[in-house]
């Protein structure tokens, strides 16, 4: 499976983000996901963005310290005030020029005003 969608992300694994195994833990991976998605839905909207759901994770593969993470997002379904963002995350070892899919998840946003009330995202398609 190929990358889809924009690159939203690009950070390198650290020893604080492993689990007591020595992986990268899987809570960092899916924080990288959702904050990747948010900034996709932040500009395309120019909206704040808050997650209302999280679905379909999956860690098809393993990350250690030092090595990339590179998170890509695309829009998959716009509500009145809300968006569906897809999340892709390939790691690549430090040294390496390869990379595989390491997480993938989707993310339900809902856009906010400066009061913090649901406001149209502007991008509504009429599907919901």
């Amino acid at each position: 499976m190929h990358p889809e969608g924009d690159l939203v992300i690009r950070v390198t694994a650290m020893p604080t983000d492993l689990n007591p195994y020595g992986g990268v833990f899987g809570g960092w991976l899916m924080s990288q996901l959702a904050l990747g998605a948010a900034s996709l839905v932040t500009r395309r909207t120019g909206h704040k963005a808050l997650v209302v759901a999280a679905d379909d994770f999956a860690f098809p593969g393993t990350m250690k310290v030092g090595d990339e993470l590179n998170v890509y997002a695309q829009v998959v379904r716009t509500g009145r005030t809300s968006l569906t963002v897809r999340t892709q995350g390939y790691g690549r070892p430090r040294a390496a020029d390869g990379e595989a899919e390491v997480a993938h998840g989707t993310f339900t946003f809902v856009t906010l005003d400066a009061q913090d009330k649901p406001v149209p995202s502007g991008l509504y398609d009429g599907a919901a």
